[in-house]
């Protein structure tokens, strides 16, 4: 199984936002995520879809590799939070506002699927049924009857 990440470092935006797009696509398929990315309506939405194809090519250049990105998927994708670039902004009688820029790493993990195994049927004849064991009631009696250990509660009435 082969596992592949890319990762962007110093995106212009907060890990928060990223967190947001990034979990459209957590555990999808490479092609299903891409589709979702296309038409999701968050400016984040097109650095993710790059480092998504970045980690899709990693995965191709991976020795072990099957050849078939259908098989692709959303392992793992998260957003770190990167330096926070520290901005001053005029505020009224002579004062100023701190303005935090954020940035953010994103990282995608894209690991590739194991192949169904399809069991074959084999000539073996059925397995003999067993008997009861000795002492043990009929299944209609004990579904009967109260469970194993339930008492009634003895009170005042």
């Amino acid at each position: 199984m082969i596992n592949a990440e890319a990762t962007a470092r110093y995106v212009r935006t907060s890990a928060q936002k990223a967190g947001l797009v990034l979990d459209l696509i957590r555990g999808k398929d490479v092609n299903q995520a891409l589709a979702t990315l296309r038409f999701t309506r968050k400016s984040i939405a097109d650095d993710v879809s790059k480092v998504l194809r970045s980690a899709i090519a990693n995965a191709q250049n991976k020795d072990g590799f099957s050849g078939d990105v259908d098989r692709l998927f959303v392992s793992a994708c998260y957003a770190n939070q990167g330096p926070s670039q520290k901005r001053v902004r005029p505020a009224p009688m002579g004062r100023a506002f701190r303005v935090l820029k954020r940035t953010a790493h994103l990282t995608v993990q894209v690991s590739e699927r194991p192949e169904k195994v399809v069991a074959v049927a084999a000539d073996k004849p059925a397995a003999p049924k067993r008997r009861p064991r000795a002492g043990a009631a009929p299944a209609a009696k004990r579904a009967s009857g109260r469970s194993r250990g339930a008492t009634r509660k003895k009170g005042k009435e």
